[in-house]
C-alpha cells in the first residue's frame, strides 16, 4: 500500500504602515516596500497600488507560476508566457466584494505539437493554484495557446 505524501504548513507574513490620508506601506522582510492605498473609486490615488490590484495581481501571477511549475514536470518549456487578469468588484448584500476574476494568459510554444500538452496543463492550473483555492470570488481562466513564430 502507497504511504500518504506528508504535507507541510508554510506562513507568509506582511506588515502595512500608515503614511499619510488613503496611503501606506506594504512591507515584508527582505522585500522592497510597495506604496499602497485606496483605489481612485474610493478617494485614493491612482498612482499606488491598490488591496483589489494585488488581489488580482495575486492570482494572476499564482496562476503563472502554478502553469510553469507543471509545465516544468511535464518537460515542457514555454517560450513566453503573458497574462492578463480583471477582478470584478461588485456590491452583494450591501457589502462590496470581488466577485469574479478573469485570467487571460497567452502562451507562446515552440512547436505546434506542444499545445495538447500545454491545454491539458492549463486546465488543472486553476484546481491547483493556491490563491484560487482561497478565495470565494469565481475564478475564469481562459487562455490563449499559439506558436511562436520562428
Amino acid at each position: 500500500m502507497k504511504a500518504k505524501k506528508a504535507y507541510k504548513s508554510f506562513r507568509y507574513k506582511a506588515n502595512t504602515a500608515w503614511s499619510s490620508a488613503r496611503r501606506g506601506t506594504l512591507s515584508a522582510s527582505g522585500k522592497p516596500n510597495i506604496a499602497v492605498g485606496s483605489p481612485p473609486e474610493f478617494k485614493g490615488e491612482p498612482d499606488i497600488w491598490a488591496p483589489e490590484e494585488l488581489l488580482v495581481g495575486s492570482l494572476n501571477t499564482c496562476m503563472m507560476l502554478t502553469f510553469l511549475t507543471l509545465a516544468q514536470a511535464k518537460g515542457l518549456t514555454p517560450v513566453r508566457y503573458e497574462s492578463e487578469a480583471e477582478g470584478l468588484l461588485e456590491n452583494v448584500g450591501r457589502k462590496y466584494r470581488i466577485t469574479e476574476v478573469m485570467v487571460r494568459p497567452r502562451v507562446s510554444l515552440k512547436d505546434g505539437g506542444e499545445l495538447e500538452r500545454a491545454r491539458e496543463i492549463m486546465e488543472s492550473v486553476e484546481a491547483q493554484c493556491f490563491i484560487s483555492n482561497s478565495i470565494k470570488s469565481k475564478v475564469t481562466l481562459t487562455a490563449e495557446l499559439v506558436v511562436a513564430p520562428r
